[in-house]
């Protein structure tokens, strides 16, 4: 189990309330948590957990389908010269481009380059998670 309190700011790992390392109050607590040790999986039951298919591309073929039109696009407008990559380095406020093509949605679902607003909410979406998951490996 853990605990945190405001007061030690502090979290510790221990087994019991009776347990707790010295200075560290069994009052104000903010959270207690029980947990169980996470044993590894196997390869295959690793790639068993990760339905990539049948948990995301045969849920929404068309979105993932225009999303690529999208990305195919964009590459096009700013690498036109390059095959098909994502440059990282350009463009990199994910949350406020996904939050702007939310909002021109809202007022006209096709943007000036003839992409659906929602298309670009999507591809912003996906980049705001794979550079999060990039940051912050489970």
């Amino acid at each position: 189990m853990r605990r945190m309190n405001d007061r030690d700011n502090v979290e510790v790992s221990y087994d019991t309330l009776e347990n707790l390392p010295e200075g560290i109050s069994k009052g104000l607590v903010d959270y207690e948590v029980d947990y169980e040790v996470v044993k590894p999986i196997s390869k295959h039951a690793e790639r068993k957990a990760t339905p990539v298919f049948t948990g995301v591309l045969k849920y929404f073929p068309k979105a993932i389908k225009y999303v690529s039109q999208v990305s195919k696009a964009g590459n096009d407008q700013h690498h036109p010269d390059k095959p098909l990559h994502w440059d990282k380095s350009k463009s990199t406020d994910e949350p406020d481009a996904l939050v702007r093509h939310l909002i021109d949605h809202s007022i006209n679902p096709v943007d000036d380059d003839g992409m659906l607003h929602a298309g670009k909410v999507a591809w912003r979406a996906l980049a705001l998670l794979e550079r999060y998951l990039d940051d912050n490996p489970q």
